[in-house]
């Protein structure tokens, strides 16, 4: 008791001394005494919980109580680590999530489904904004959720829980794999002509294997502020393939004079994979909340990047409509292979889609491997955590990289990714998550719109399951045959 009647002593003294100044503070040592309270409030809380064990162990109680004693303890450490995530390294890792391979494909779902599926495209990136808004609501409700899962369990208890871990994991897993596809897609036409066969290895697969075991490393940072410059270069390199699209036109002599029909609606329900998947970053979207220091600028956060996406010259509705109309039906399902490929900005473009996916597998291993970390012994040392981490990424990477060039369609994994599991995380779940929170006190208009979002998400992912899963099974049994 001796140590915790210190803390106790140092806890006053700081309360006299703030108390009995006689002109103001500098706003530092104010932050600076007041994370000290904390850390010496958490302590003695933790102290004084430690005695009422040690009370109760004398008759049989100790046992629950021990085990409650080791969450006070690890919630305890976890209080006292203050995020450093600044507002700009938000901006930057949430539009590296937003901005990538799933623009590449929207010109063609577009074709695809007609130019009356434009108002799709903006509809769900609007619900994705405001599922991204109830997220950060959800959050603020509960300061002990740290991430999706979280969430789900603050919401609807472990079975919460376990529905978005595993809906997670599959979101990751199979983005993951569409971004390698993409790779390998796109190292086959820069290096098309170029014969570096090994063992059973055709040149593509080589130079796309070479690519992933150059990004391994990235694997191995630990927190998202180091990860925001791998995000900075996959938004310069998306930003790069939009001006090379549109330079399609000015040097390639390419117009932009095909019709794109009204309205396909036997293709909604697959294209409506490849939109949603546009949209997808939710699962990153909580632990970048919990990372700003000032949490409350969130909102700014996604309601100025989402706004920009359908405002800007390179929105993607812009992209779509543009590509759709540059190459019309013979449109590629990732817009850089349809480019004439003698042009310097085609090369620019095939080049900016190979190292997009590189700059993304950190960013998107980012909520396993932070899941990962605090399943290990708590006494572990970080180097030891460093290297479980990595090394665990690095084996599934490799696991992914193998299927990817098992399984090279790359619309089709991106739609069933989309419609399987992206509208569950991007809009079924969020939905759910924030009226079961906030049943009491939610009204009754924001009541009726969370259930219709929840209504059309199903339906459009049990749909676009359905009709994107025919789809590869048709591929791969066309594959096979041949």
């Amino acid at each position: 008791m001796n140590t915790l009647g210190a803390m106790i002593s140092k806890s006053r003294e700081l309360q006299q001394s703030s108390q009995n100044s006689d002109c103001s503070p500098h706003p530092s040592q104010v932050a600076s005494e007041s994370q000290e309270w904390r850390s010496v409030g958490i302590r003695a809380d933790v102290g004084v919980y430690r005695e009422e064990v040690k009370a109760k162990s004398s008759s049989g109680e100790s046992g629950k109580d021990l085990e409650s004693l080791g969450r006070e303890e690890k919630l305890g450490v976890e209080a006292q680590s203050e995020p450093d995530g600044s507002f700009l390294h938000a901006v930057v890792n949430m539009v590296g999530m937003l901005i990538g391979l799933g623009q590449l494909s929207t010109p063609y779902a577009l074709e695809n489904g007609g130019w009356a599926s434009v108002f799709l495209l903006v509809g769900l990136g609007a619900a994705c904004a405001y599922s991204s808004h109830l997220l950060g609501k959800c959050l603020h409700n509960d300061p002990k959720s740290r991430d999706y899962k979280d969430i789900g369990h603050h919401a609807f208890g472990s079975k919460g829980r376990i529905i978005a871990t595993t809906f997670i994991y599959m979101e990751i897993f199979m983005a993951l794999v569409s971004y390698t596809i993409s790779l390998h897609d796109n190292l086959a036409i820069v290096f098309m002509g170029v014969d570096l066969r090994w063992a059973h290895l055709t040149t593509s697969q080589l130079l796309a294997t070479i690519a992933v075991l150059v990004a391994l490393p990235s694997l191995w940072l630990r927190d998202l502020s180091s990860i925001s410059f791998l995000s900075t270069a996959g938004i310069l390199m998306s930003l790069l393939i939009f001006v090379t699209v549109a330079g399609t036109a000015i040097f390639g002599g390419v117009r932009a004079n095909h019709d794109i029909p009204p309205l396909q609606l036997h293709n909604i329900p697959a294209i409506s994979g490849l939109y949603i998947f546009s949209f997808a970053g939710h699962i990153v979207f909580p632990n970048l909340y919990t990372a700003m220091k000032d949490p409350s600028k969130f909102t700014q956060v996604f309601i100025g990047i989402y706004c920009q996406l359908f405002n800007g010259d390179n929105s993607v509705h812009k992209l779509s409509i543009h590509g759709a109309k540059l190459f019309g039906p013979q449109v590629n399902s990732q817009i850089t292979l349809s480019m004439p490929r003698n042009l310097i900005v085609t090369k620019i473009a095939l080049w900016a889609t190979v190292l997009t996916p590189m700059t993304k597998y950190a960013l998107e291993f980012a909520p396993f491997a932070i899941q990962l970390e605090q399943t290990l012994p708590h006494l572990m040392k970080p180097r030891t955590r460093t290297i479980i981490r990595g090394t665990v990424g690095s084996i599934l990477l490799l696991l992914i990289l193998v299927l990817a060039l098992t399984v090279p369609y790359f619309e089709h994994v991106l739609s069933l990714t989309g419609s399987l599991v992206s509208v569950g995380i991007c809009i079924i779940f969020p939905c759910a998550f924030y009226t079961k929170i906030f049943w009491r006190e939610i009204r009754r208009p924001l009541l009726v719109l969370n259930l219709i979002l929840i209504a059309v998400g199903v339906l459009m992912g049990a749909f676009g399951t359905i009709s994107s899963s025919k789809s590869l099974l048709q591929s791969l049994w066309k594959s096979h045959s041949n």
